[in-house]
This record gives structure tokens, C-alpha cells and sequence, in this order.
């Protein structure tokens, strides 16, 4: 039932693979160059994202007339939740002011165009282009976690919220696979969108951490 839409992801990811590696900010972490004030800034920053995802989520889930779209947003409104809920233990370890300076648009580039996703984008198309991006997220994320124990003596707690997106959950990508499916199946998903809102992740994803390399490399 799947391999149509398998193959539209493989091939979406196939394509997005050679840049993923432009992420600047994720080396300085995993070598420990980067100061420690650069995981204030991150928790900041990712506090005002999950939030903003949360309330694009619920959006895109009220918005999808199709079952599966509907089931694979209304997943990821609780993934953002509890997420949002494990950055407390990172703010606590930086220390409570720290980071709470004035949004960066380099970092806030990336809720904004998930919000104006919930508002404009296609269902299967949209679950297409979020779940593309999550593999390299993963990714970054894991590679961040080693490191903030190797390098900067963080406890658990407060590695969590990159734990959470490291761990490997089938169930997420069985929900996006059958929201692609029934977007190719009903006629609703063009191809070509969902490579393009792909894409436009990727920039807006490699924009957050790049705008914090640039700033932490100085």
C-alpha cells in the first residue's frame, strides 16, 4: 500500500542528502568548540519553536479533511508538547536568564513557514515535506546529545529534548506513509509541492543553526 508513497520520500530525501552537511553549528557542538552559551540560545530559541508548532500542528489536523492527515498531525501536536515539556531541564541547567534575548529571525524563519503551511499547504503534501526533514533533525540531534555529555558534562535531563528526537518511533513514519499514500491515492498530492516544501525545510532548518554558528564562532 505504501511503496508509492516510500518512494516519493526516498526521493525527496535523496535529493535534500547532499546538503544536509551544511548544518555549520552541529561540528562546533560535536568537537566542543562551540561555547557553552550556545545551548541558552538553542533552548530559547526552541521553546518559542515548539510552541509556535504546537498551535500549526493542531491547525494543520483541524484543517485536513483526510483521516490519516488528520491522525499524522494530531501526532505530531503531542510529540511537540512533550517536547516542548523536556527543554524545562535545559533551561534549568544554563540557568534561567540566559538565552532569553530577542528571537533570532534566522532561527524563527523555520516556525513561520510551518504556520504558513497550516494555512496554505495541501495535507499530504505538508506531512510529505515535515517528515523529509526529520531524518537529518534526528540526526543533528543525536549528534548534539553525545556531545553535551562528552564535552560539556550535561546530565540527562538535560539532554532530553535531544534525546526524544533521536529516539527511532516506526509509528510516526507508518502515519506519515499513509497520509502520502491517500494524498497520491485521491489525486490531492502533487509530487512536485512536496518536494518544494521539502526543500524550503531543509533552508529553513539549516538557517536555525547556521544563524547560531555565525553568532558562536565570532
Amino acid at each position: 500500500m505504501t511503496l508509492a508513497a516510500r518512494a516519493l520520500l526516498e526521493g525527496i530525501q535523496a535529493e535534500l542528502a547532499p546538503r544536509d552537511d551544511d548544518n555549520r553549528l552541529v561540528p562546533l557542538i560535536t568537537t566542543g568548540k562551540a561555547p557553552q552559551a550556545v545551548f541558552a540560545a538553542i533552548a530559547a530559541e526552541e521553546q518559542r519553536i515548539t510552541s509556535s508548532d504546537w498551535r500549526s500542528f493542531h491547525a494543520m489536523a483541524a484543517r485536513a479533511d483526510e483521516p490519516h492527515a488528520r491522525v499524522f498531525f494530531g501526532g505530531l501536536v503531542s510529540g511537540e508538547q512533550q517536547a516542548h515539556g523536556l527543554l524545562d531541564a535545559l533551561v534549568a541547567a544554563v540557568g534561567p536568564d540566559q538565552g532569553m534575548e530577542l528571537p533570532r529571525a534566522g532561527c524563527q524563519a523555520y516556525p513561520a513557514y510551518v504556520a504558513w503551511l497550516a494555512l496554505h499547504a495541501e495535507s499530504a503534501a505538508a506531512a510529505a515535506g515535515i517528515y523529509s526533514n526529520f531524518t537529518a533533525f534526528g540526526r543533528y540531534c543525536g549528534d548534539i546529545a553525545a556531545a553535551m555529555r562528552a564535552h560539556y558534562d550535561f546530565d540527562d535531563p538535560a539532554c532530553a529534548f535531544f534525546d526524544f528526537f533521536t529516539a527511532d518511533v516506526p509509528e510516526v513514519e507508518q502515519r506519515a506513509l499513509a497520509a502520502i499514500q491517500a494524498g497520491l491515492d485521491n489525486g490531492r498530492l502533487k509530487p512536485g509541492e512536496a518536494h518544494l516544501y521539502a526543500r524550503l525545510f531543509q533552508d529553513y532548518e539549516l538557517m536555525f543553526w547556521n544563524t547560531l554558528a555565525d553568532e558562536f564562532s565570532a
